[in-house]
């Protein structure tokens, strides 16, 4: 089994609140759910004033929202994404305006 270690940077101060919106049980979440059990806390830890939200509801498309200066919103639909997937995604809107 490989292990893989999540990486992030400090995010741009410009991204002022990620959401993350997932599926408690549906398997196109799966990434979802394994990112916020494998990631969230090194995120967390690099950006610490960073609100990070974990939404869960039945059913829903997973998804990864990042709000920035002025109330400017950005989106990227995670279904069947890996947590590597979501890492680079939560990256590149990191370095996003």
């Amino acid at each position: 089994m490989r292990l893989s270690v999540l990486r992030f940077a400090r995010l741009n101060p410009s991204v002022k609140e990620l959401r993350l919106h997932l599926c408690q049980t549906g398997e196109e979440s799966k990434g979802a759910r394994d990112f916020v059990n494998k990631g969230y806390v090194q995120l967390k830890k690099e950006n610490p004033t960073l609100p990070i939200l974990v939404r869960e509801c039945s059913g829903v498309q997973p998804r990864l929202w990042a709000r920035y200066e002025l109330g400017k919103e950005k989106s990227v639909v995670l279904t069947n994404a890996t947590a590597e997937d979501i890492s680079k995604h939560i990256e590149a809107l990191g370095k996003a305006q």
